[in-house]
């Protein structure tokens, strides 16, 4: 089955807690601090596998999460980092943030891979809070939890040249025609319900790769008939071949056809609508007269657009056709055809800042990262981790906040998930 779209959750690993421990050897009456520090969470990586076509392995397994981090432990050891997660997922993936609908993350190279989700910081031993006038810390700090995001994942085939046009038009016959690529072929529409990829070599021993993308119709910018999920495939092609069927056996009218898949092309995406093309006038073999033929050859010229007549049954003008892009092909560009919208690497702060101060009735709260982060370190049932905390509380500015708000000894405040009273 093939799978084009899928969301996951993705979750960073934990880090770990530091350990409050102290020295305790033979001979050693009063040894020092000597906590180490916990693990730092794991991180999550995107990674480009040539041997990935699909997002099928996306469908059954919803939520990855990395390795958390080792707490720390005495004798100043530090705990094991957790393990990174590496997923692997077809080139031509787009990476797009769930709750923004951003780009994030373009994986169109082989080998590439991006960090998207950094694990959480490991928590400090109690080594570190010692100092002259605190000598025997008996708090440590815990680790940052990791972080948790739900994205979008769009595969995009990658390809030179994108086959389009309504269903049963003769796309599927040309590209087993002039590639090694075998499509579902039949005489009726949708034949085609994934995309198909071929290789085409020339003459002159170039390659290109064509992507034959299943029959679009009206309304298909908008999602019908499985319109997007079609769509999403010709953003990345370089060249557009626009296949019409001039037979007339179906009684379709030629230039309707081509008016309304350009318009379709257009809703959707407005540069996709300037993308270079090239008609071609399909099953010229089983025309009855050149009428439909000639209706085409007049909106061509209108459109300053070049126009070829082919007959994938019968091979007649398929060569010509091949040449010509072959041709157009060294003269386009590779653009970066998507591009991300912005580089992002979801991460915690780095800041201690992160906190708000309210006042409603008569208590007081204070919550935000930095504020958990601190509840982290504290051990309340120690003088000096006590001092610590209303140290910090001070130096980060919540003090100043509070008696700003009208804190009064014996109020009420609430930091974090603790309840406290507040003493001058």
């Amino acid at each position: 089955m093939f799978t084009d779209y899928t969301k996951i959750i993705i979750k960073s690993g934990d880090g770990g807690n530091g350990a409050a421990t102290f020295r305790r050897e033979k001979y050693v009456a009063a040894g020092g601090p000597d906590g180490g520090d916990g693990g730092k969470g794991g991180d999550i990586y995107f990674q480009v596998d040539k041997d990935k076509n699909t997002l099928i392995d996306f469908r059954y397994n919803k939520k990855y999460k990395a390795g958390n981090g080792e707490n720390g432990s005495g004798n100043h050891c530090n705990g094991k980092y957790g393990e990174d997660l590496y997923i692997k997922v077809p080139i031509g993936t787009i990476i797009k943030d769930k709750e923004t609908n951003k780009v994030i993350a373009d994986l169109s190279k082989p080998g590439q891979t991006e960090l998207i989700l950094k694990g959480g910081r490991g928590g400090r031993g109690n080594s570190h809070f010692a100092t002259s006038t605190r000598q025997a810390p008996r708090f440590s700090e815990d680790g940052d939890k990791g972080e948790e995001k739900e994205i979008i994942l769009e595969l995009k085939l990658l390809a030179d040249v994108g086959l389009l046009g309504f269903p049963n038009v003769g796309k599927s016959t040309f590209l087993s025609k002039v590639t090694d690529a075998r499509p579902k072929i039949a005489n009726y529409h949708f034949t085609t319900l994934e995309p198909n990829l071929g290789v085409v070599k020339t003459k002159d021993g170039d390659g290109f790769v064509i992507a034959d993308i299943p029959g679009i119709i009206e309304g298909a910018s908008e999602g019908i008939g499985l319109g997007l999920q079609f769509l999403r495939h010709v953003e990345r092609t370089r060249l557009l071949l626009h296949f019409i069927d001039v037979s007339g056996q179906e009684g379709r009218d030629p230039i309707t056809d081509y008016k309304t898949i350009n318009e379709e092309l257009k809703k959707y995406s407005q540069k996709l609508s300037t993308r270079k093309q090239i008609i071609v006038a399909t099953k010229i073999d089983s025309m009855q007269d050149d009428t439909q033929y000639k209706k085409l050859q007049e909106l061509a010229k209108s459109e300053n657009k070049e126009i070829y007549k082919i007959s994938s049954v019968t091979g007649e003008g398929i060569n010509e056709l091949i040449d010509k892009i072959a041709q157009e092909l060294k003269q386009l560009p590779k653009e970066e055809l998507i591009e991300a919208e912005e580089k992002i690497v979801y991460t915690l702060p780095e800041k201690e800042q992160e906190w708000e101060v309210k006042k409603e009735g008569e208590s007081y709260y204070v919550t935000g990262r930095a504020v958990d982060r601190l509840m982290g370190r504290i051990n309340i049932e120690d003088n000096e981790s006590m001092y610590y905390f209303h140290k910090c509380l001070k130096n980060m500015g919540i003090d100043d906040k509070l008696k700003e708000l009208g804190v009064q000894e014996g109020d009420t405040v609430y930091i974090s998930d603790w309840e406290l009273q507040w003493e001058d």
